[in-house]
Order: C-alpha cells, then structure tokens, then sequence
C-alpha cells in the first residue's frame, strides 16, 4: 500500500514538473496594461487578468508539453534537460499527450468565464504559434528569439483586451525589446555550452556565437533604455499619470539591465530567465525597487 502511494505521488511529481508552473510567473506580463494604465485597484479589471492569467498559463503547460514529447531524443542528450520527465522516462510520450490536451482544455474553459472572444482567440494564435515554434521554426536563428519575443506580446495583448485597456505602443515595444533581450542572453548560455562541449544543445545555435551574441544584447539592452526613458516623458503619459517624475525609475532599469547582462557575461548563468528572478535578490530588490516607484509615482504622489 505504502509502495503504491509513493508511486502515486512520484507520478503526479512528475506530470506537475511537466507542465513547468514555476514558468507561469512569465504570464504576469498579463498584468503590465492593469499597471500602466492604473487599474490594479479596479475589481473588475484585476478579476479579468486573473482570469486570463490563468487560461494563459494552462496552455503555456500545454505547450510545455508537446515541446518536451518533440524535444524527447534530444534532451536525452542533453545533460540537464535529460532528467525532464519524459526524457527519463518518468512520463510517457501518451501519458504527456493526455496532459498537453487536458491542459488547452483546460485554457479554453477557463477563458469562457471571460466571454471575450477576441482574448481566447489571442491565446489560440499564440497555441499555435508556438506548436510551430516547437516543431519548426525555433530551428532559425534570430527567428526563434523573435518568436519568443512575440509571445510576450501577446501576453500584454490578451491582458488589455480582457481588461479592456488601450495599450499604449511604447508598452508594446518595451515589452518585445526586453524579452529580445532575455531571448539573447539565454542563447548566450547554448553557445558557451556548444564551445565547452563541441555540440549544438539546439540546431541553431551553431549560428550564433560570442561576438554576435555580445553585440545583439548589447543592442537590445540600449535600444530598451532608450525607449523606457521616451515613454517616461511623452505628453501622453505625463498627462495620464498627471507627473513629470515618472523619468526617475529610469535608474532602476538602467540597474536592472546591467544586472542582467552581468548574470549573463561574468556570472555565464543565463540559460534560464525564470531562475534568475526566482533565485538572484539583486534582481528581486531591483524589480521590487521599480515597481513601488512607480506605485508611488501614480498611485500616492
């Protein structure tokens, strides 16, 4: 009896771990238009992001999924991913199927309680982008970072339409720079690992390398500081926000960046950006840091 419950539970250990719902932290960016546009104290808005953030995150899992029933030869060749639950064989490729449909299933339910269409058909577009991405496309160089990149877009996207907040295009840029960004730091760490070992750990990386690598998160990171600080002192948020102050958390993200690429070159610790908020308190009190800042600048002050 005792044999088949620690069975039972190392089952279930293993299907949560397929499903990743530490990665669900990156759907907050669901909650970015609620932020900027000032609605974090508004019932029913912050019901419709939760709500969101929810159906997001089951069919995120569900892609999560299917990336590791295609991914599974490879990461049993890989000396990390090999221990995922499909690759060690923890979870079996029909078992990881259910769950990739239960889970959409799952999304498509929850997103009824919205009743928006156009949010659900937002997060189907991104289910399918992304089932490309796993099967295809993440194969290209620069494409699969823009992929990635997008997706957090239509993260910000689902969060302004169920909350029917206007996003504002400087938010949208933001939000596609900053994630590039990431997207390059976290190839960085493929290509110290395929000069380290002499193998590829995805077939694309042998398209990039150190130097490209250096100037594109180089670029990335400056083009995103430059476009925080337009969107701090355009007319359009200065009236919004009713201050001129909003320039001064500028500093935080000029830190936050620099950490980052930090983590990246001299740390060489990028591979996983989730990791790095969870785990690095430098990055928590930046992040924390910014964000009530901000709080005070539009809320209090």
């Amino acid at each position: 009896m005792n044999e088949n419950k620690l069975e039972d539970s190392k089952g279930f250990a293993a299907l949560l771990r397929l499903v990743r719902p530490k990665q669900w932290i990156k759907n907050g960016f669901i909650f970015l238009p609620l932020f900027f546009g000032g609605a974090l104290l508004h019932a029913d808005a912050l019901l419709a992001g939760l709500i969101t953030f929810f159906a997001y995150s089951f069919a995120a899992s569900s892609i999560y999924c299917f990336n590791d029933i295609y991914d599974v030869e490879a990461d049993r060749r890989h000396p990390v991913k090999c221990h995922r639950p499909i690759a060690s064989g923890a979870v079996s490729i029909k078992q990881a199927y259910g769950l990739m449909f239960l889970m959409f299933a799952l999304s498509m339910g929850v997103c009824c309680l919205l009743e928006s269409w156009e949010t659900m058909g937002i997060i189907i577009f991104y289910w399918l982008l992304n089932l490309g991405y796993c099967a295809k496309f993440k194969q290209y160089a620069i494409i699969d970072v823009c992929i990635v990149a997008f997706g957090f877009v239509l993260r910000l996207l689902a969060g302004g339409v169920a909350t029917g907040i206007v996003l504002s295009k400087w938010i949208v840029l933001m939000t596609f720079l900053i994630t590039l960004f990431m997207s390059f730091a976290k190839r960085r760490d493929d290509v110290l690992r395929m000069e380290k070992t002499g193998e590829a750990p995805r077939k694309n990386t042998s398209r990039y390398n150190l130097t490209f690598i250096n100037q594109a998160i180089t670029i990335t990171a400056s083009v995103t500081l430059v476009c925080y600080i337009m969107y701090t002192v355009s007319p359009e948020v200065i009236e919004n926000f009713h201050t001129e102050n909003l320039y001064l958390t500028s500093v935080f993200v000029l830190v936050g960046l620099l950490r980052y690429i930090q983590i990246a070159v001299v740390d060489q610790k990028s591979g996983d950006p989730t990791k790095i908020i969870l785990r690095d308190r430098i990055t928590q009190f930046i992040v924390l840091a910014w964000l009530l800042s901000f709080l005070i600048l539009i809320y209090i002050v």
